[in-house]
């Protein structure tokens, strides 16, 4: 049995011993770049752990979790494109660092490096795997496009909002197990099983991240705090507030979103206010809740070794109280 920090530690040195061609370098490079920036390893542990918990060889496993975390880093690279963000853990974003054009280009080779590392499983299940891994991909992209699409609704309901994150988030968390479940030798109502509780866990996950991006600590969170607010992004938090704003809440809540020259400081202060008066913190926990809930729900009903399960349950609630 493995631990998690066993299988990131297994990971990160798949990644630092990966050669790339040396030409063109302006292609490369930027893939060893963002490779090299660190990260949780999150998605590629938990397809380890699923082909664990089914009894599957984790070195069978291994190039396909890479393959995952490829194709992590590759939606990182084109989500920064789109935000023009100028910072990606600390350091500059691969559009900043080249331009748009190398950033575009190098994302593109990632894509097709990450199908060629989930090819190496065996002929057997390379139909299945590929299938559950495009359904993936195409699901990411949807739930970006989705994202997007936000910004210039004036409306948007919290059915729509959880959708959005399911497909951007947690379906990439949820393929990730089934495809180790599958190298595992799972059968299809556990594989399913296991997509539920990623699914779940990536909901619960995406959730807890507005929470913090409000009222956690930018020292132990990573970011700064109330990005959401400064953006007006379409949070759970903004699109619950919105629903249960009357009079006075309504009025000011509107003011904030639709004054453009404030103090970004002040309008986080306010907006966090009025969140507290109208308690969406609580109803977001509440939700997040219920997600992590139905997430062990699922990872009861497979009869695998306890200890293993017990790992996963323990990796789930390490990502779901994380410091705030």
């Amino acid at each position: 049995m493995y631990n998690i920090s066993q299988l990131q530690d297994l990971i990160n040195k798949e990644i630092a011993e990966k050669q790339y061609p040396g030409k063109p370098a302006e292609l490369y490079e930027p893939i060893r770049y963002i490779m090299a920036l660190g990260g949780k390893r999150m998605r590629p542990a938990l397809l380890l752990m699923a082909c664990d918990l089914f009894e599957g060889s984790i070195m069978k496993a291994l190039q396909p979790a890479m393959g995952i975390e490829v194709f992590h880093n590759f939606t990182l690279v084109h989500d920064d494109i789109m935000d023009k963000a100028p910072l990606r853990r600390g350091n500059p974003t691969v559009h900043e660092k080249w331009n748009d054009c190398i950033a575009i280009l190098s994302g593109d080779v990632m894509l097709v490096q990450a199908y060629q590392l989930m090819m190496s499983v065996d002929d057997s299940i390379l139909r299945e795997v590929l299938n559950i891994f495009s359904e993936v991909a195409t699901g990411v992209c949807e739930g970006q496009q989705t994202d997007m699409n936000f910004e210039t609704l004036q409306e948007v309901s919290i059915n729509e909002y959880l959708e959005m994150i399911r497909l951007k988030t947690a379906v990439l968390l949820a393929g990730s197990m089934k495809i180790g479940a599958v190298i595992g030798k799972a059968e299809q109502e556990h594989a399913n099983a296991i997509y539920q509780f990623g699914e779940n866990l990536g909901l619960a996950f995406q959730l807890q991240d507005d929470i913090l991006d409000v009222y956690g600590d930018p020292e132990k969170f990573g970011k700064q705090v109330g990005g959401d607010i400064i953006a007006n992004k379409k949070t759970f938090l903004l699109i619950k507030a919105l629903e249960l704003a009357e009079d006075l809440d309504k009025e000011e809540l509107n003011h904030w979103l639709n004054e453009e020259n404030t103090d970004p400081e002040v309008k986080v202060n306010a907006v966090t206010e009025i969140y507290s008066r109208l308690g969406v913190r609580q109803l977001a926990e509440h939700q997040m809740n219920t997600f992590a809930e139905k997430a062990l729900s699922s990872l009861e009903k497979i009869p695998a070794n306890s200890e293993k399960k017990k790992a996963l349950r323990a990796f789930a609630e390490q990502l779901l109280i994380r410091e705030n």
